[in-house]
Order: C-alpha cells, then structure tokens, then sequence
C-alpha cells in the first residue's frame, strides 16, 4: 500500500511541476479545458471520475498563478469552460425561429460563460488569498465552491443549473445524502474529494500526511452518505395514495409547430385522444389526466367549446391539469391587461377549478429584463412579457392531496418549490422542454425533479411537451418515466409523500451554506498556521 501511495504522489508532484510551468495563457487554456471536462461528470453522461483531475488541475492552477490577478482569471477561464458546455443547449431554443434568434447563439453560449464564470473566478481567488498548504487550498476551494453555488441560486433571480452535486443522480443511494444537506451539501463532498486528490502533491514538508487524511477523510465521507442512502431506501416505503391513478401525456409536438394556429386543432385532439384513450393492459382507468405546460397554446379559460372537449375526455369525478397562458386584469402590475403562464385545473363539466401562475420567470424566455433599455424580444411567442404570479402556492385540487404546482425551471431551485407555511403532499412540475431537442438540457432538467423529491421528502410528478416526463417518488426513484422524444402516455399511481422528511426539508440551506463557511473558514485558518505557501 505504501508503494501504490508513492506512485501516485510522485505522479500527482509530476503533474504538479508540469502546471506550475505552464505560461498564463497556456494555464488559461488548459484551465478552460478542465472546465468543460467537468461537465462530463454531469447528467447524462456522469463520467465521475473526470471531477478528480478537473478539480485538482483548478486547484493547482489557482494555488501557483503568479498574482492574484492572474488566479482571478484561470479561474475566470475554468468557469467560462464549465458553464458555456453546461447551457450550450440553450442554443437549441433560439433555432426555433432561427431567421429571428439564430444570430444571438454566440452571444448567448459566451454571455453564459464569461457571466456565470466569475463565480469560479472568485473561487479561484479564494484559493490563491489562502496561504500555506495545498490542503488548505483544498478545503478552501470546496467550501467557496459550494457557498457559491447557493449564491448562484438566488443572485440576479438566480439560475443554479448543474450544481456539481448533481453527478450522482446515477446512485440512487448518495442522492439521498440530499435529504441532509441538499444538493449543495453533496457539492461540498464532491469538490473536496476531488481536489484533495490533488493536495496530495503538497510539497509543504511540514504537512506530513495531512493531504492524505484529507483526501481519505472526505472519500470516507462519500462512503458514509452512500451507506446512510441504502440503508434509508432499504426501509423505505412504496405504499400509493389510495384511489388516485395519474395520466400523464406527451404528446411529443414540435415546438415549431406548438403554436401555429393552422395545427391548434390537430395538436389539442392529439392530446384529447392520448388523454381518453385505453390503458395499457390491465391498468386501471386514470382518475386525473396531466398535461404539459402551455399545451394549451392559447387562453382556453376563454373557449368554451375547448373546455368542453377536454371536459369529455375527463374522468368522472376527476380533473384534467394542463397549462396554458392567461389573461387577466390587474391594475397592481401597472398593466390594464396581464398575461401569465399558467396551470389550470378542468373538471368533467368544462368549468375551471383552480388556477396557479408561474411566479419564476424565466429571463429573456418569459421576460425580457431592462427592457427599456434593451432592444430585444423575448425568444417565446406572443407579444410582450408575462406577469409574475405570487409566489409557491398549494392547491387542494378534487380527489387529490394538497400540490405545490411549478411550471418549468421552477423546479430547478432547492427549497423554493413549496409554501412553508402550508407543506404540500406532492409537487408536480409541467414544463415544455421541446424548446431544447435531444440535447443534455432535459436530462438535467429531469435531474433536478429528482433531487428536489429527495429533499423535500416529497413525490414529485412530471409532465414535459417531449420528454422526460415520469412519476419520482420521495426517495428521487423514478416509478415510470416517457423517454426523451418519445410520444404517449404512462398511467401510475401516486407515491405517498414521507410524514417525517430529512433534516434539508426542515432548515433549508442554512445546513449546507455553513458547512460550506466552516470548511472554507478552517481551510483558510489552517494555512495561516503552515509556515511553507506556494511561491507567488
């Protein structure tokens, strides 16, 4: 063991030597490679291992820039590497109307990764400042990492996509590690793991074994969380909702086509049929249909004849759910007319039950910010911007237990899917990922269902235009699921939420953002107690 110990330092002290020779430019190139090798970790794709030579490389790279200037833009680079193969498939979206949006792709990839990149950048920074050992740097970089993370999920309406805690959604045991720490306490696992690899290459002679036992210390940590995850699905109920059977449809319609007026009429019977039509095999009847956000292209709460055919492919006593826009007035958002994008509940007598306005909006999709300053239009169709609902809200819909409805990337924000002061039983989530093709973006959309599932301690039900759409349980196990351009329905009964959820869904961030301090707090602490630092 003492000899496989020794290779790997003298490779790790080898690699090491080789970075701290690079140039700035070549470390910036290399440092924006490291980045998109990272994203190669994430859903679908979750070559997991790559986070290790990723991280320990940014690592390095920030510990032996020559300033901390220079550290500010390695990490800048990592950043703009790692979001910009993160979001490319937000390209897709503006393909739709190529001949309008097509010119904005460049803008948009490299907008995503020089903006979202400085929070690397400040990691990065935060690693350099910090003296002393490459342990310390270690820990210092999970911790800002991490911290940062929970920033980037709420800073400038927020958009935390691809936490590097979601890498293991493959492993239905370490998600569950969710239900303590959120996605975000994952992350701080995650990166400390993967960069005290690299701490193993100190050449400080007075940390001894510390980067070591930092290294064993955080992959034990793994093993623990993965060992707490199974031993909390092997007691884990799979008991139903008594008397609720869910549809739910994708109909798998082009988003160029989604809209067109000529085709309302087919794509609304195509959902009406999928909606009434025979279960499969000896299922039994569906008491509510679900269908995906706007699959309703137009304000069907003003059509009555619409809502009459949807009424009569309704189960009796049950409801169809679909979204669809809005219009309404209200002088308080200084509009006479107000347009919001909505979920809204049809009973079997065509009447409209209950109705939830999506209150996260998405920027330049739904919105477009300083518009009276910027000359764009918002990439979806129809004139002028959404109006912004109040916020979670639970609904008591017929024949089901209390939902949080969220439309879209509403899903995407830990601990902002429900109504603290009123918890849901459930969360269903109906988006319209047609927008982004067969590209990663759904994948990872599909992903955060899962993780919100595992820390809320909720089941959770989604129902996307083209897939994925699926029944998650409150363990983040997903009962059934339509696959990615695939049309059709599934049938399937409703998970019961957990009576006592995990420590996440009780606290909130304040579990995982001062584990995230306290690290960063120590690692900053302890270099200040080592007499060797890196060479500036």
């Amino acid at each position: 063991m003492n000899r496989v110990h020794a290779v790997i330092a003298k490779t790790l002290a080898m690699l090491l030597g080789r970075a701290k020779a690079l140039g700035p430019w070549q470390a910036r190139a290399v440092a924006f490679g490291l980045g998109v090798m990272a994203v190669f970790a994430m859903p679908p794709v979750y070559q997991i291992y790559l986070l290790v030579p990723a991280f320990s490389g940014l690592l390095w790279l920030s510990a032996y820039a020559p300033s901390r200037w220079k550290a500010f833009v390695v990490g800048w680079f990592f950043g703009a590497g790692f979001f910009a193969a993160s979001l490319y498939w937000v390209s897709f979206a503006l393909l739709v109307e190529a001949e309008k949006f097509a010119w904005l792709i460049p803008f948009a990839i490299v907008g995503f990764g020089v903006g979202l990149g400085l929070y690397v950048a400040l990691c990065a920074l935060a690693v350099h400042m910090t003296r002393g050992s490459l342990t310390a740097k270690a820990m210092v970089l999970a911790g800002s990492w991490a911290f940062l993370e929970w920033v980037r999920s709420w800073l400038l309406t927020g958009l935390p996509w691809n936490p590097v805690g979601s890498v293991w959604a493959f492993s239905d045991a370490v998600l569950q590690g969710a239900a303590i720490g959120g996605v975000f306490g994952l992350s701080l696992i995650t990166v400390l793991a993967a960069a005290s690899v690299g701490a193993v290459a100190d050449d400080a002679p007075k940390m001894g074994r510390a980067p070591r036992i930092l290294s064993g210390l955080a992959f034990l940590a793994l093993i623990l969380i993965w060992g707490y995850g199974d031993q909390r699905l092997a007691t884990a109920s799979d008991e139903m909702v008594p008397d609720v059977r869910l549809r739910l449809v994708q109909p798998n319609i082009p988003q160029s086509e989604k809209w067109r007026p000529d085709l309302r009429e087919r794509n609304m019977m195509a959902q009406i049929e999928l909606g009434s039509a025979p279960p499969h095999g000896d299922d039994p009847q569906p008491t509510h249909i679900i269908w995906a956000e706007t699959s309703a292209p137009f304000f069907i709460e003003n059509h009555a004849a619409w809502r009459r055919l949807v009424a009569a492919a309704t189960p009796p006593g049950g409801l169809t759910i679909l979204g669809a826009p809005r219009m309404f007035s209200d002088n308080t958002a200084g509009k006479l007319m107000n347009v919001a994008n909505s979920l809204m509940a049809i009973d079997e007598y065509g009447a409209v039950t209950d109705v939830y306005d999506k209150f996260h909006l998405v920027p330049f999709g739904e919105y477009v910010p300083f518009s009276d300053w910027l000359p764009l239009d918002k990439i979806t169709q129809g004139q002028g911007s959404f109006t912004p609902g109040p916020g979670p809200r639970t609904l008591n819909l017929k024949g089901l237990p209390p939902v949080s409805p969220l439309i879209c990337y509403e899903i995407i924000f830990p601990h902002e899917v429900s109504d603290p002061d009123q918890r849901p039983q459930w969360l269903l989530n109906i988006t319209n990922d047609a927008w982004y093709g067969k590209t990663a973006g759904p994948y990872q959309h599909f992903v955060n269902a899962r993780l919100r599932a595992v820390e809320e301690g909720l089941p959770t039900v989604r129902v996307a235009f083209t897939g994925v759409s699926g029944i998650i349980d409150a363990y983040g196990r997903v009962h059934k699921k339509l696959a990615l351009g695939e049309k059709g329905f599934i049938d399937g009964g409703l998970p019961r939420a957990i009576e006592h959820p995990g420590l996440y869904a009780r606290l909130g961030n304040v579990v995982p953002v001062s584990l995230s301090i306290i690290l960063a707090v120590l690692g900053f602490l302890l270099g200040s107690f080592t007499i060797n630092r890196p060479a500036r």
